[in-house]
Parts: C-alpha cells; structure tokens; sequence
C-alpha cells in the first residue's frame, strides 16, 4: 500500500474513534478516559510490533531519534487531552473540523522546519479544506455549558453538575 491509501485508512480511523469516543465518554472524565485509551493502545500496539517482529532494542536508537520520539509523544498526549476534553464539551461534528485546523499548522510547520514546498495545486487544495473547516466550525454554536439537550452525551433526566475536567458530569439519575 502507498502513503495514499494508509493517510486514508487514518482518517477512516480517526472518523471511528471520535464517534466511539463521545458514545464512551458518556459518565466518565475525558482524562481517566484518555488514560484507559492509551493503555488499550500500548497493549495493542506491543502485541502489533511483537506479532510482526519489529521489535528491536530501544537502547540502538539514536538521541535525536529519542528526543523527537518522546516530543511527539508528548504532543500527543496534550493533543488526546485536549481533545477528549472538547469532545466532552461539545459536539462531534463541531469539535472534529475545529480539531482538523491542524492540517493547516501541519503544512505551514513542514514549510517552516522540514523545508517541504507544497505545489500551488497542493496550496489550493489545502486552503479549500481549511475554508471548509472554518465553515463548518463557524457554522453553528454549541450551548457553551454543555452537550445539548438529548445528544448521546446528555440523557434528559440526568442532572448535571459541573465535572472535575471544566465540563459537566451526569449524577447518573435515570441511567440504568
């Protein structure tokens, strides 16, 4: 498979984890939920790189490959969290498009410190879906305390009390 078809699997992945993610966050703080995210993904992972024998000793890296490693690692987890947090908040189909904006920093990143140099075609097709993604962002406001009434997030007869993340948290009356 080329960079083409796994860029796509990714964002067919990403689609799936934001609609598992918001269904899961429902009675849970985003945080302890981004924790049992990533110990799923380290035992998933470990049995991938082992299963495939892409195991090698950590110690043959080199610096610079660690430093990055462990920088991305932690961009990583401010990005989980951060995003958790909005899902928590808000809806999905406003928080992903907002969350997407990165496609921008990406390339204006990539032009700055990788040297990339994107082609006009490239230029215009980057910018249409960023001007995609401030309509839909833009497009609609969500209650600002709050998943709305009867979204997958906010049963009706659950009372709300504000959660220990900034958002808001079920007591859990009229769940099951």
């Amino acid at each position: 498979m080329t960079w083409f078809h796994w860029a796509v699997l990714s964002a067919i992945f990403a689609a799936l984890m934001t609609i598992f993610a918001k269904v899961g966050l429902q009675g849970v703080d985003s945080d302890y939920a981004t924790l049992i995210r990533t110990f799923v993904i380290i035992l998933v992972l470990a049995c991938f790189v082992k299963a495939t024998g892409k195991w090698s000793n950590p110690a043959d890296l080199s610096a610079k490959t660690w430093i990055f490693l462990v920088l991305s690692a932690l961009a990583t987890g401010a990005s989980w969290i951060c995003y958790f947090r909005a899902l928590k908040l808000g809806k999905a189909s406003l928080v992903a498009p907002i969350d997407k904006s990165s496609l921008l920093l990406v390339t204006v990143f990539a032009v700055a410190f990788l040297k990339e140099r994107p082609s006009p075609r490239e230029w215009a097709g980057i910018l249409m879906v960023g001007a995609g993604m401030l309509v839909l962002s833009l497009g609609k406001k969500s209650d600002p305390a709050g998943p709305e009434k009867g979204s997958p997030a906010a049963p009706e007869s659950a009372p709300v009390s504000p959660g220990s993340d900034g958002g808001t948290q079920h007591s859990g009356a009229g769940k099951p």
